[in-house]
């Protein structure tokens, strides 16, 4: 984890960087890129699945995720983000050596909005 200064590094390195799929003036659909460590992506999946069951935070950022009134997500594009977001917790728990809050990984504006959701 010391080897990288951001957790956005890790998600390159993962392969789970948006990228969208266009050519000349055909505006096409925005995926992940998958240039990166196939074993990773699908270890973070793995790691990602029973902590939407088990963890209440990552459990109430799903359930927000896809049924926000604005742009909600189908389920595995919910998972794939929730990837995201445990490479950068792990990253932040590494590298600042903090044990884990569950106030700082929501944070007061994703709390207000699952809230507002609710």
């Amino acid at each position: 984890m010391s080897g990288y200064e951001h957790g956005q590094q890790i998600i390159r390195l993962a392969g789970l960087n948006l990228k969208e799929n266009s050519s000349g003036k055909r505006k096409g659909k925005t995926g992940i890129s998958k240039r990166g460590r196939a074993r990773l992506r699908a270890l973070l999946f793995r790691a990602v699945m029973p902590m939407v069951a088990k963890n209440a935070e990552f459990k109430a950022l799903h359930q927000y995720f896809t049924t926000r009134r604005e742009n909600p997500l189908k389920k595995k594009q919910s998972l794939v983000a929730l990837c995201g977001k445990l490479i950068r917790v792990l990253h932040t728990l590494g590298t600042k050596q903090r044990p884990y809050n569950a106030n700082d990984v929501l944070g007061p504006v994703r709390q207000a909005q699952i809230q507002m959701a609710a």
